[in-house]
């Protein structure tokens, strides 16, 4: 099976590394562009056929190690 784990910040959370992004994107003449907000994703593979299993082993993965459940947010895809 084949998984795809996004993290990003929470809202309201500062983004910095997004808005460098932003500034440099109106810089290089793209306009209309507005808020930026950068994260992270993950593609993993895992064995085993049992997508509920696999499921809690992801989110399991993300609440010890992938995201700061803290100020991020993630979601889990399985394919």
């Amino acid at each position: 099976m084949k998984a795809r784990i996004t993290v990003t910040l929470k809202n309201g959370v500062l983004d910095p590394q997004g808005k460098a992004i932003e500034h440099a994107l109106s810089g290089l003449g793209f306009d209309g562009v507005g808020q930026v907000r950068q994260g992270k994703v993950f593609d993993i593979e895992i064995t085993g056929t049992d997508k509920a299993k696999a499921e809690a082993d992801l989110k399991a993965m993300c609440d010890k190690l992938l995201a700061n459940t803290v100020i991020e947010n993630y979601a889990v895809e399985i394919a």
